[in-house]
């Protein structure tokens, strides 16, 4: 009942809906938005640890968007009214279950656009010495995989498409050979 609850709370989050140059149009409901493919805001976060492992989870089956599959960012909508760099603190703050975390660093901004939907993603980067404790409503299952193993694993694992594409976007941005 609380994952229900939780999913309907989500469904019913105000968003600032954007138009193609990222301007505030109007403001909708998630699932509206999600139902109506309104064009919004997202953050997008890889998070390494000290050691330089890359942050991927599995989102729970009750997830309102890309459920039961892997992701390599944490991150997620961004709230009417909030900015960008606020919703990316806030966002890796309850996805990693930690308080204290450094600033975010913003890397880049780019059009997710598909068929089914359409957002804009801020990527970010930022590394988390704090112990984590994911939300069980949000995270299934979490492990740091060093980059060459979290490489092996991809072909084979169903990734969430805006993580991913952050995921290589941000390969290319720090030079890294496909």
């Amino acid at each position: 009942m609380a994952r229900m609850t939780e999913q309907k709370r989500s469904a019913d989050e105000l968003l600032d809906i954007v138009d193609t140059e990222d301007r505030v149009t109007g403001q909708a409901p998630r699932g509206e938005a999600m139902a109506r493919r309104l064009r919004h805001r997202c953050t997008s976060i890889q998070v390494r640890d000290p050691e330089g492992r890359i942050f991927v989870h599995r989102r729970t089956p009750e997830k309102l968007v890309f459920p039961s599959m892997y992701d390599v960012v944490v991150g997620g909508v961004v709230g009417a009214g909030e900015s960008y760099d606020a919703g990316a603190l806030r966002e890796a703050e309850e996805e990693l279950g930690v308080s204290g975390l450094p600033m975010p660093e913003e890397r880049f901004t780019f059009l997710f656009d598909t068929p089914e939907y359409s957002w804009f993603v801020r990527v970010y980067e930022v590394v988390c010495a704090l112990p984590v404790r994911p939300q069980p409503e949000e995270v299934a299952w979490w492990d740091f995989l060093p980059e060459p193993e979290l490489e092996r694993r991809l072909p084979h694992w169903p990734v969430v498409p805006d993580g991913l594409e952050s995921h290589h976007r941000l390969r290319a941005w720090h030079g890294a050979r496909p």
